[in-house]
Order: structure tokens, then C-alpha cells, then sequence
């Protein structure tokens, strides 16, 4: 036997050894492979069944997409809240640009979660949406994105009927308060009624719960305002250095008066988009209490800062500061750690809360930290333009 017999042989040896192991070594599917592959299949497909079936005992809508926006399943709940049919793109019935971007964006690969949009079909809905990128395809066999949708329609409702009604009732009240002030300023200015003494001593009581209470009235409109408004957010170019400079000229008296020094540190290129009258109000606020919480001869520090993509506004006092298990409530209505010293120096306990809410409406976040008898620092964390 020569030696080309010897290799060819060989070569028929390893083919045939190759062809019987053929579905390991070169990946092709011999008849039991076939089988196994159709038993996968099936299972993929019963899988699928039984998550579609968890979906639509989900009280939230969900609604799934592919890439071009067409509509590729929708559950139960989505199906009562909206008409959908399905491979409809979704903008021809919730033509929303947030909404639109943010499904962008998921396709992307950054999923969006926790934002509200206005829908006003037949009649106006509020909707707060989740967008998820289903990267590993266990909905479909491509890529999907998925919208976790929660109707706050009729919660928005009652939110502006109890704004609505607060704000009715503080407007009726103004008129006769009015009246009860001027009327105790006309005593205060009478020499022969401020000899008795009882009228004496009550009358500067009166004339500061009068003030207290306009205050408070003032407050409570403001803040049923600012509550219907939260979800319309601003378009202004705001320099917010510029901003801050003109609050605390606004203090100066107030500071001058209290023997209080504020510091500014500022820095170049601090502008946001935003509301100047609300911004004004977020920072009056936040001033006025560090003024109000803290004894003469203190410092309040005011520092511009950038962490990346924000803008930092940070405000230092060394006041009486808040206790650790106060911290939560802060920023509840007519919450105050001493009511007594919100008393005396005018607070409504409202200060906070509508700050909250302005804080909101400009998609900026607030941290709150303080130390009992140390003073309090607020951070107002604002996307910078």
C-alpha cells in the first residue's frame, strides 16, 4: 500500500467520523436536534402566552412597540384607556413630543421613567409613563420598547378641585380681614382708647394674628396657584447669578437690621432654562427663613457650584438648625419644628412646601441637611442650559 492510499484513507476516516459527530462539530441539526429545537420553540411560544396573560392583569396600561412606533401588543387596561389597534403607530392617537422623545431615547438605550404628559383627545387625560427597552427580547424576537402607562386623570381632578376650593375660600377671606386690620390700626392710632390698659396689651396681639393670618392667606392662594401650574414647565434663559444678586439686595435692610452677613461665591456660566418670578420666590423663600432661624451676628453662605450637567445653587445658615426626625416633614404644609418661633417671627409653615412644588415644576431636585443648633444647608440641583 503506497502512501497516497495510506492518505486517502485517512481523509475518508476522519469525513466519515466528522459526518457521524456533524451536529457537534459543525453545528448542524440531525433529526433529534430538529426535535429538540421545535420543543423550544413551542415552549418560547407558550412562555410568551403566559407572560401577554400576566400583562393584562396588570391594572396599568402597557403598551409594546417596535422601532418604527407601531403598536405590537397592548393589554386589557390600555385597551379601555385608549382605542388602539394593533400595528398602528402610536403618535396617531397620543401625538405628544415628550412622549415621542423619550420612546427615542429608549430605542437608544437610555430608558426613561417617572415623567407626566398631557394627552387632550375627546377629552384631556394626565398620564404618568415608564419607557423600557426590552434588550433581551423576552417580549418578541426583536427589539422592543415597552411604556408602563398610569392614568392620574382623575387624581389631577381632585388636586385642582381641592386648589380650586382653597383658593375660593382664601379670596373671600381677604375682604373681611381687610377690614378687621384697618379697623385695629384705626385703635392703634387712637391715644384716648390705648389709655385702658386691657385694650392696650391686646391690641398689638390682634394686629400681629391679623398680619399673620393676610400672610397666611397669601401663602395658601400662592401655593393652589403654583399646584395647578407644576406640570407646565418653564422656557426661559435664566442667569442665575444675576438672579441671586437681586434677591439678596432685596435683604438688605432685613440683613443690615439682624447684623447678619451673607456670602456669595459666585462662578461664570450659571444659567438654566426656568421661570424668573418662580425662581425669585424658591430663593426669597429659602433667604427669608435662614434669616428668620438664625440669631444676629450669624453668616449665611450662598455658593454657585457645577457637579457635571447641573447647576448647584447652595444655601448655608448657621441657624437652629432641624432635627434628624423632622427632616422628613419639612417641606409638609404648616409643619414647623418650633411652632412657637414661627409664631414670633411671622412663619405660615407654608415657606417650604411651595418651595417644593416650584422646585418640581423646574425638574430640579432639593437635599435638605441640617444639624440640631448647628444651622441648616438647602441644595437646589438645577439641569444647567
Amino acid at each position: 500500500m503506497d502512501l497516497l492510499t495510506i492518505i486517502l484513507l485517512i481523509i475518508i476516516g476522519l469525513l466519515t467520523f466528522f459526518l457521524l459527530k456533524k451536529e457537534r462539530v459543525f453545528g448542524i441539526n440531525t433529526e433529534e436536534n430538529s426535535e429538540k429545537e421545535t420543543v423550544k420553540i413551542v415552549e418560547s411560544k407558550d412562555y410568551r402566552n403566559n407572560l401577554y396573560d400576566l400583562l393584562n392583569y396588570i391594572p396599568e396600561a402597557v403598551i409594546i412597540l417596535d422601532k418604527s412606533k407601531k403598536i405590537i401588543f397592548s393589554n386589557i387596561s390600555s385597551n379601555k384607556l385608549f382605542q388602539i389597534k394593533l400595528n398602528e403607530n402610536i403618535s396617531g392617537f397620543l401625538r405628544n413630543p415628550d412622549l415621542l422623545n423619550s420612546i427615542d431615547k429608549a430605542f437608544q438605550g437610555t430608558n426613561v421613567t417617572d415623567f407626566e404628559i398631557e394627552i387632550r383627545n375627546q377629552a384631556t387625560q394626565r398620564l404618568n409613563i415608564t419607557a423600557y427597552l426590552d434588550h433581551n427580547n423576552i417580549f418578541f424576537d426583536e427589539q422592543s420598547c415597552v411604556l408602563l402607562m398610569r392614568d392620574l386623570t382623575e387624581f389631577h381632578k381632585f388636586q385642582q378641585l381641592k386648589s380650586d376650593f382653597v383658593a375660593n375660600v382664601s379670596h373671600e377671606l381677604r375682604t373681611p380681614l381687610q377690614s378687621i386690620k384697618i379697623g385695629l390700626e384705626t385703635f392703634d392710632d387712637n391715644s384716648e382708647l390705648k389709655k385702658n390698659s386691657e385694650i392696650n396689651n391686646l391690641l398689638p396681639v390682634m394686629i400681629s394674628q391679623s398680619e399673620r393670618m393676610e400672610n397666611l392667606i397669601r401663602d395658601l392662594l400662592s401655593l393652589s396657584k403654583i399646584e395647578l401650574q407644576e406640570h407646565i414647565r418653564p422656557t426661559h434663559e435664566i442667569d442665575l447669578i444675576e438672579l441671586l444678586d437681586y434677591v439678596i439686595k432685596t435683604y438688605e435692610k432685613i440683613i443690615n437690621k439682624n447684623n447678619i452677613k451673607i456670602k456669595f461665591n459666585k462662578i461664570e456660566n450659571f444659567k438654566i432654562i426656568g421661570d424668573r418670578d418662580k425662581l425669585i420666590e424658591i430663593f426669597t423663600n429659602l433667604i427669608d427663613n435662614s434669616i428668620k432661624y438664625s440669631d444676629k451676628n450669624k453668616e449665611i453662605t450662598i455658593s454657585a457650584k457645577k457637579d457635571g450637567e447641573l447647576n448647584i445653587v447652595s444655601i448655608a445658615d448657621q441657624g437652629i438648625g432641624i432635627p434628624k426626625e423632622s427632616l422628613h416633614r419639612i417641606t409638609e404644609r404648616f409643619f414647623t419644628v418650633d411652632p412657637s418661633k414661627s409664631r414670633s417671627v411671622g412663619g405660615t409653615g407654608l415657606g417650604l412646601a411651595i418651595v417644593k412644588h416650584l422646585v418640581s415644576q423646574h425638574r430640579a431636585e432639593m437635599d435638605i441637611n441640617s444639624v440640631e443648633n448647628q444651622g441648616t444647608t438647602i441644595d437646589i440641583k438645577f439641569n444647567s442650559l
